[in-house]
């Protein structure tokens, strides 16, 4: 599977935005698919991750109640609502996608996800 991410930009804190990650291949359904995001200087951090099927999510606390992560199957389309922005939200942000079933544990973890997208830059000024 191939991963395009898009819808980066530059908003003001308490604004919002919508990334979108577009997936190629017929297994889309299949795969566990999440964001991470990596600011200057630290680690790649999970965000947010739904499940191939009934359409279980999960959130970093830090984001929780302002991000929603939603998959559209027809479309192949995964989104990342975010909202009421804030100036520590700013990093690139990355899609990744994983075949295997993962723990809730394990899809927090970005080396278990063998699929990525480029990463789209979000900024957010204070």
């Amino acid at each position: 599977v191939q991963l395009q991410a898009s819808g980066g930009g530059l908003v003001q804190a308490g604004g919002s935005l919508k990334l979108s990650c577009a997936a190629s291949g017929h297994t889309f359904d299949y795969y566990v698919m999440a964001w991470f995001r990596q600011a200057p200087g630290k680690e790649r951090e999970f965000v947010a991750g739904i499940r191939r099927t009934g359409g279980y999510t999960y959130y970093a606390d830090s984001v929780k109640d302002r991000f929603t992560i939603s998959r559209d199957y027809a479309k192949k389309l995964v989104y990342l609502q975010m909202n009421s922005l804030k100036p520590e939200d700013t990093a690139v942000y990355y899609c990744a996608a994983e075949p295997r079933g993962l723990s809730t544990y394990q899809l927090r973890t970005p080396q278990l996800y063998n699929y990525w997208g480029q990463g789209t830059q979000v900024t957010v000024s204070s």
